[in-house]
C-alpha cells in the first residue's frame, strides 16, 4: 500500500485544487448566466433553438477531454494538469473575443474539454493522495468550492455585464485567476501512487485505449458510464437553463436572478460542503438511495412549481443535491478502479460516454422550448439520477473508509503488486 501525503502537503494540495475547482465552477456558470443575452442585440443573435444548440455543442467539450485525462495514466497527473489549466485560460479569453456564435462555441467546446479534464484530475488527486477515511469529505468540499465558484459568477454577472464589454467581460474577467494558479502548479507534487506504479502503468499502455474494457474492471465501467450518462443528462441542462427559465418564463429580471440565487446559495452552501461528511458517515450506497432521489425531486419541482419564493427554495435543494450526486459518483469512480486504470476509467466513464445526454438533451430541449417552454424538457430530465440512483445502489459495493488497494479488486483481476 503506498502511503497518502503528508498532513502539511495536503493542506497545500487542497488549497491548490479548491482554486482550481473554483475557477472551474466559475467558468461553467458563465456561459449560463449571459445565455439570455446572447440571443439580444449586441449578443450572437441566437434564437431558443439556437440556444439549446449552442449548449449541446459545447457540452462536446467534456467528451473531448477523454483525449487529456486518460493520458494522465501514462504521463502523470502533474503535466496533465498544468496543460489543462494553461488551455482553458487560452480559451476562455478568445471565448470572451469571439466575433459571432460559431467562434463562441468552438473555444467554449476547447475550455470545457480543459475544464472537465482538470476537475477530473482534482479528483484522482483526492481519491490517491489523502486518507480513506478523508476521502469523500475533500471531494465534498471540491464540489463545494466548485458550486461557490459558480454562484460568485452568479453574483458578479449584473456588474460585469454593465461594463463596456458587456457580456464578453464575464469570460476576460474569468481568466485572469487561472493565469495565476497556471504558475503556482509548478510547485504542485505528481502523487505519490503513481509514482509508485511503473510496472502497471507501462503494462496498461501497451495495452492500447481499450484496454480497460478487456480488463475485469470492464463491468463497473458499464456502470459507472451509464450512471454519469444518466445524471449529466439532468445536471448539465440544469445548470445552463436555470436561469433562462426564470428570466423568460418566471418574470425575473438578471440582477432578480442573482438576488434569488445569492439566497438560495446561502441556505445551501454550507450543506454543499457538508455533503461529503454526509457522505462518510451514511456510505456510499445508503448515500445514494438519499441524494439521487433528492436531486430528481428538487429539479422536477424547480422546473415545474411557479411561486416566486418556491422557486428559490427548489433552487437551493437544486444546488445541495446537484452539488452532492458528483463526488459522490466521482469518490466512487476512483475507488474501483487501480492506479493504472483510474485515469482511464475516469476518461471513459466521465468525460466521454457519461456525457452524451448533456450534448442531446440540451438540443431536443432547445426545440421543445419554441413549443411548451423550458419548464417541462428540463424537468423531464429529474428520471435520470432517479436511474442512476438505483443503478448505483444495486450494483456498487460499499467503498467507505477502505483503501484504494482494496476497493479496487475485482474477481478475475491479477494479484495487485504496487498501487
Amino acid at each position: 500500500m503506498t502511503e497518502p501525503s503528508s498532513p502539511v502537503s495536503r493542506g497545500r494540495l487542497l488549497a491548490f485544487l479548491g482554486a482550481a475547482t473554483f475557477f472551474e465552477g466559475f467558468d461553467v456558470s458563465a456561459m449560463a448566466q449571459v445565455l439570455p443575452q446572447l440571443g439580444q442585440p449586441g449578443g450572437l443573435g441566437l434564437s431558443e433553438s439556437g440556444k439549446g444548440w449552442l449548449v449541446g455543442a459545447v457540452g462536446v467539450g467534456p467528451m473531448l477531454s477523454w483525449f487529456l485525462v486518460r493520458e494522465a495514466d501514462r504521463f502523470g497527473r502533474r503535466p496533465v494538469m498544468g496543460l489543462t489549466l494553461m488551455g482553458y485560460a487560452l480559451a476562455t479569453l478568445l471565448s470572451g473575443l469571439a466575433p459571432n456564435a460559431w467562434v463562441f462555441g468552438a473555444f467554449q467546446v476547447l475550455a470545457r474539454a480543459c475544464l472537465v479534464g482538470e476537475w477530473a484530475l482534482a479528483m484522482i488527486y483526492a481519491a490517491e493522495e489523502f486518507p480513506a477515511q478523508e476521502r469523500a469529505r475533500v471531494m465534498g468540499i471540491l464540489h463545494g468550492l466548485a458550486w461557490f465558484g459558480g454562484l460568485t459568477c452568479v453574483a458578479l454577472v449584473p456588474w460585469l455585464t454593465s461594463t463596456k464589454l458587456g457580456w464578453r467581460a464575464v469570460f476576460v474577467v474569468g481568466v485572469i485567476p487561472v493565469l495565476l494558479l497556471a504558475v503556482v502548479r509548478r510547485s504542485l507534487p505528481e502523487t505519490a501512487r503513481f509514482r509508485s506504479g511503473v510496472v502497471k502503468r507501462e503494462a496498461a499502455s501497451a495495452g492500447g485505449v481499450l484496454a480497460i474494457w478487456r480488463s475485469a474492471w470492464a463491468p463497473r465501467l458499464w456502470v459507472a458510464s451509464l450512471a454519469s450518462a444518466l445524471t449529466y443528462v439532468c445536471i448539465g441542462p440544469v445548470v445552463q437553463f436555470f436561469k433562462q427559465y426564470a428570466v423568460s418564463e418566471r418574470g425575473f429580471t438578471s440582477s432578480g436572478f442573482a438576488v434569488a440565487s445569492s439566497l438560495a446559495a446561502v441556505v445551501s452552501l454550507p450543506l454543499v460542503f457538508l455533503s461529503g461528511r454526509f457522505i462518510e458517515l451514511l456510505g456510499r450506497r445508503r448515500a445514494a438511495a438519499v441524494l439521487f432521489p433528492l436531486c430528481a425531486v428538487s429539479v422536477a419541482a424547480g422546473f415545474t412549481l411557479t411561486h416566486h419564493w418556491v422557486l428559490v427554495v427548489t433552487m437551493a435543494l437544486t444546488f445541495f443535491a446537484s452539488a452532492a450526486v458528483v463526488p459522490l459518483l466521482n469518490t466512487w469512480t476512483t475507488e474501483l478502479f487501480p492506479t493504472h486504470l483510474r485515469g482511464s476509467a475516469f476518461a471513459w466513464s466521465n468525460a466521454l460516454l457519461g456525457r452524451v445526454g448533456s450534448v442531446v438533451a440540451p438540443v431536443l430541449m432547445g426545440y421543445a422550448a419554441e413549443r411548451v417552454g423550458w419548464g417541462l424538457p428540463v424537468a423531464l430530465s429529474a428520471l435520470g439520477p432517479l436511474l442512476a440512483g438505483l443503478l448505483l445502489w444495486r450494483a456498487f459495493p460499499e467503498t467507505t473508509g477502505r483503501e484504494l488497494e482494496a476497493t479496487s479488486v475485482v474477481d478475475g483481476a491479477e494479484p495487485r503488486v504496487s498501487a
